[in-house]
């Protein structure tokens, strides 16, 4: 039996834009499904069952790309979600982020970055096996990489990729302190001021999840990075 092809949501109001990128997707082997506008992605992402979201920041109608994220990730909490943003949009990177979407790529772009930048996020989802733990004892918290979660008997927390990668990295450099390009480079795959900010928002994330663990502490160095204490 022929494997399945990957399937995108792509969003994306230039028709010129949108015809390229959608052509180059299916060239790649992707199954595309192209909308134009917020309100009739979110119905095709009703309908359909999608790996990937690209979705333009600059929509027209009621619902921009961002409305649009945080309407998917409250659906969805896993599925990877990467923003279409112009490069004088810098606001909207983070606020991006806070939307709910794991990573950006900036207008103009070459096809061959977005590719690869598509390739990066697919393998992180298909949770390959790498030969390091995928398994945490967090205080009482039980961190599942494999199935995205964090959970005891009272709470159960499901995980976006990102939020896991960033725990198991954490998890996996325990007690000592990790500079801040060292965990971008490691878990967003390079080192920029916005994906700076976006680290900052996942880690308010995971201290929410991890408040009432007196056994676990991720602390802030100050001037250098982050250093995660666990029992």
């Amino acid at each position: 039996m022929a494997q399945s092809k990957i399937k995108i949501l792509l969003v994306e109001d230039d028709p010129t834009l949108g015809y390229v990128v959608k052509e180059t997707l299916h060239k790649n082997e992707y199954d595309i499904v192209y909308c134009q506008d917020g309100e009739t992605a979110w119905q095709q992402f009703m309908k359909n069952n999608f790996d990937i979201c690209l979705l333009d920041v600059m929509l027209p109608g009621k619902k921009n790309g961002m409305e649009l994220a945080t309407q998917i990730r409250k659906k969805n909490e896993t599925i990877p979600i990467l923003l279409l943003t112009s490069k004088s949009m810098d606001d909207d990177k983070i606020a991006g982020f806070e939307s709910g979407a794991d990573d950006y790529i900036t207008k103009p772009f070459n096809m061959q970055e977005l590719l690869l930048r598509l390739q990066v996020f697919l393998k992180r989802t298909k949770k390959r096996d790498d030969g390091a733990p995928t398994q945490f004892k967090i205080g009482s918290l039980d961190f599942d990489y494999t199935n995205l979660s964090l959970a005891n008997d009272k709470v159960k927390y499901q995980l976006t990729q990102r939020e896991a990668d960033l725990v198991r990295f954490l998890c996996l450099n325990a007690n000592r302190v990790l500079k801040r390009d060292e965990i971008l480079m490691n878990v967003w795959g390079k080192d920029d001021y916005f994906l700076g900010r976006s680290m900052d928002v996942f880690i308010t994330k995971i201290r929410k999840y991890l408040k009432d663990q007196t056994a676990a502490e991720l602390q802030t160095i100050h001037g250098i990075g982050f250093k995660f204490i666990y029992q």
